[in-house]
């Protein structure tokens, strides 16, 4: 489900912040740019009030961030519905003992981790990206977080990319954007 379902007059404002960049990093990818969001204080105080009002009154205990633009968007979700926030990390990134989950690319595979005992059995998460893409790491994060008993209310991005299908990745855990990236 997307924020524009029900046109909010602050998605105009935040759609047009982010920078599209042709052919970054490579020919053909036309590159979402939230840095240009985040030089917007009321575009980026707009996307993060947007959120909130969505998750306040949802019971949820966790924001799991994934890296490393999940990192900006979740501390100030977290902090402002009462949750505590959680990083889920690239191999070898976090001190101590982490459980992992290894997910596919396009050109191979790559892992996420988190702390072990950074949730527990029971809570329930919300998982924040900047951008969902072909829906790979986000389903690694649920699998990860619901492997030790979490409950996944939400995925939530700023942006889509629809036509990667990435939300198919997902199974049934609803999915939450903003902007849905034209053509992109």
């Amino acid at each position: 489900m997307a924020a524009g379902d029900v046109q909010d007059p602050r998605l105009e404002r935040i759609a047009s912040s982010i920078r599209v960049i042709p052919d970054f990093p490579k020919p053909g990818i036309m590159f979402q740019d939230i840095t240009t969001l985040l030089l917007d204080t009321q575009a980026f105080k707009d996307t993060i009030d947007l959120f909130v009002e969505r998750y306040k009154d949802k019971e949820i205990s966790v924001v799991a961030g994934i890296e490393a633009r999940g990192f900006i968007f979740g501390p100030p979700i977290a902090l402002a519905i009462g949750a505590k926030f959680v990083p889920m990390r690239k191999p070898n990134k976090l001190p101590g003992k982490v459980i992992s989950e290894e997910y596919s690319l396009e050109y191979g595979t790559d892992t996420m981790e988190m702390h072990v005992g950074a949730v527990e059995t029971g809570e329930r998460a919300l998982i924040i990206d900047d951008l969902i893409a072909t829906g790979g790491t986000l389903g690694a994060a649920i699998r990860l977080l619901e492997r030790v008993g979490v409950k996944v209310v939400e995925c939530a991005c700023v942006i889509a990319l629809p036509e990667l299908k990435g939300q198919e990745r997902l199974g049934d855990n609803p999915l939450f954007v903003l902007i849905n990236a034209p053509g992109a």
